[in-house]
C-alpha cells in the first residue's frame, strides 16, 4: 500500500544545530545526567512582578479569575505592548513614534519579518542579509517562509575577538545580491560579540546608502559586560543618520533578559507605520499571541524605570562572573583553546582547531557528548551538551566551514553545574580524539 508523501521541506528538515544534542541525548538509555549547553534555556526565575502575576492568575483583580481565556486583539494587549516600549525606555532609549505588535516568542516576530521585508515566496529577490556566525532560526525561518538569506562573515582572531567584515566587503555583497533588509545582533547571539553604538551607526549608514531596511535582534538588551550605555537600534538618531528613521524594527522578547524563556512572549516594533499595519493584517491569521503570557509580561509596564535597571545590573554581575569563570577553566584545562570573549549576550563559541587533530569534526564531537560520552565527577556521570557551529555560517560549496571546529556553550545552567563545564569539556574532547 502505498503512504502520503511528506513536502520536499519536510522531507528535506533536519533538526536545529542547537536542539540536536538534546535531541540524540534523549534517545540515551542509560542514567548520565547532561549539563545542557546546547540551548539557551535560561534557568533563573522571572522578573518578582512577573512572577507575582503568574502566581496570582486566579486572585482577584486577574483577567482569568473565572476561569475565561478569551482571545487578545491581533496587535496584543495594550498593557503588554506598553510593557514592550516601556522596557525599551528603561534603557534610556526614545520610543516616541514606535509601534509594538505582539507575537509569540521572538521567533514569531522573525517570521513576520522574513514576510514583510523580503521577496515572495519562493523568490530569491531581496534576501535578507546577516551577519555569519548567524543566528540558525533566521536561515530556518527563511526556508520555512521561502525567503532567502546571503550573509558576510566575521572572523573568530587567536585572541577570541570577532571581528566584522570591513564596509567595502559587506557593500560588494549588498551590490551582488540586493538585499531587501540587514539584521544586526547587537548583542550577539551566537558570538558574544558586542556591537557598540559606532558599529550601529555605521551599519545604519550602509542600510540607508542602500534603501534596506535595518533590523536589530534586541533579545539581550542591557545583557552586555562592557563600559558605556547599550547599544540599540532605537540610539540611532535622524541627526546621526538621516533617513534611518521609518526603516528600523527590533526583535523583542522575554525570553532572556526576563527570564521567561517558555513564556514565548515576543514583539515586533518598528517606526515604520505601514510595516506595524501589515505585520497586524499577516497575524491575522495567528488570531493573538498567548493571553496568559501578554498578561505576565505585561506586569513590567508597571515598574519604574530605576527597578528595572537595578534589575539589568543584578543579570549582568551574574551572567558576568560565570562568562569569565568558565572562559579561565577553559583555557587552562586545554591551552590552546581559542574562547570567543563574552562582551554581551549569554554565549561564547570555542574553536578546538589549535588542539585537535586533522579532520575534526564538530557535529561528530556533540553526537558522540550526547550519544555516549560521559565524565564520572564525584561518582556522578555526566555529560555536556553544546551546539556544532556550522550551521551557523552560509558558505559556499566549495568553500571552509569554519564552524567545522567550533561550538557555541551557552552559560545558561546553574551557576554550580556551569562550573564543571570546562572539565567536561576537556575530558569529553580527550576521550572523543582517543577513539578517532
Amino acid at each position: 500500500m502505498q503512504r502520503p508523501q511528506l513536502s520536499a521541506h519536510f522531507a528535506s528538515r533536519q533538526p536545529s544545530a542547537i536542539r540536536t544534542a538534546q535531541i540524540e541525548f534523549m534517545k540515551r538509555p542509560d542514567k548520565v545526567d547532561a549539563v545542557n549547553t546546547a540551548i539557551g534555556n535560561v534557568t533563573l526565575p522571572m522578573h518578582p512582578a512577573m512572577r507575582r502575576r503568574m502566581h496570582a492568575l486566579g486572585e482577584p483583580g486577574s483577567p482569568f479569575l473565572g476561569g475565561v481565556c478569551e482571545y487578545s486583539t491581533t496587535v496584543g494587549v495594550a498593557e503588554c505592548c506598553e510593557a514592550v516600549l516601556h522596557v525599551i525606555a528603561s534603557s534610556g532609549l526614545s520610543t516616541a513614534g514606535l509601534k509594538a505588535q505582539m507575537t509569540d516568542g521572538g521567533s514569531a516576530a522573525m517570521e513576520l519579518l522574513l514576510l514583510g521585508v523580503c521577496g515572495g515566496a519562493g523568490s530569491t529577490e531581496r534576501p535578507l542579509l546577516l551577519i555569519d556566525a548567524a543566528y540558525t532560526n533566521y536561515k530556518a525561518l527563511a526556508q520555512r517562509t521561502g525567503r532567502a538569506t546571503v550573509s558576510v562573515q566575521r572572523k573568530l582572531g587567536d585572541d577570541g575577538k570577532f571581528s566584522l567584515p570591513d564596509v567595502s566587503t559587506i557593500e560588494a555583497t549588498i551590490a551582488e545580491h540586493k538585499p531587501g533588509c540587514l539584521v544586526v545582533i547587537p548583542y550577539d547571539n551566537p558570538t558574544g560579540h558586542y556591537y557598540d553604538h559606532a558599529s550601529m551607526v555605521e551599519l545604519a549608514r550602509l542600510c540607508v546608502k542602500h534603501n534596506l531596511w535595518m533590523a536589530s535582534d534586541e533579545a539581550y538588551r542591557e545583557l552586555y559586560y562592557v563600559d558605556g550605555p547599550p547599544s540599540s537600534i532605537w540610539r540611532i538618531t535622524e541627526a546621526e543618520v538621516p533617513g534611518i528613521t521609518g526603516r528600523r524594527i527590533s526583535i523583542e522578547t522575554a525570553s532572556k533578559v526576563w527570564n521567561a524563556c517558555g513564556l514565548r512572549i515576543g514583539a515586533l516594533v518598528t517606526d515604520n507605520e505601514e510595516l506595524h499595519v501589515k505585520a497586524v493584517a499577516e497575524y491575522t491569521a495567528n488570531l493573538c499571541t498567548n493571553v496568559i503570557g501578554q498578561y505576565v509580561f505585561g506586569a513590567l509596564k508597571h515598574e519604574k524605570f530605576e527597578d528595572l535597571q537595578a534589575w539589568y545590573k543584578q543579570q549582568r554581575a551574574y551572567y558576568s562572573r560565570i562568562l569569565t569563570e568558565v572562559k579561565a577553566g577553559l583555557k587552562s584545562s586545554l591551552p590552546g583553546i581559542i574562547v570567543s570573549s563574552p562582551d554581551a549576550s549569554i554565549y561564547s563559541v570555542v574553536d578546538v582547531k589549535n588542539i585537535v587533530k586533522p579532520g575534526f569534526d564538530a557535529m561528530e564531537f556533540v553526537l558522540h557528548c550526547a550519544r555516549k560520552g560521559k565524565v564520572v565527577i564525584e561518582g556522578k556521570e555526566l555529560t555536556l551538551l553544546v551546539s556544532p557551529m556550522a550551521g551557523f555560517y552560509q558558505v559556499g560549496k566549495n568553500e571552509p566551514n569554519p564552524g567545522t571546529t567550533q561550538m557555541r556553550i551557552s552559560f545558561v545552567d546553574t551557576a554550580p553545574r556551569m562550573a564543571l563545564v570546562p572539565r567536561l569539556f576537556a575530558e569529553l574532547l580527550h576521550q572523543f580524539e582517543a577513539g578517532r
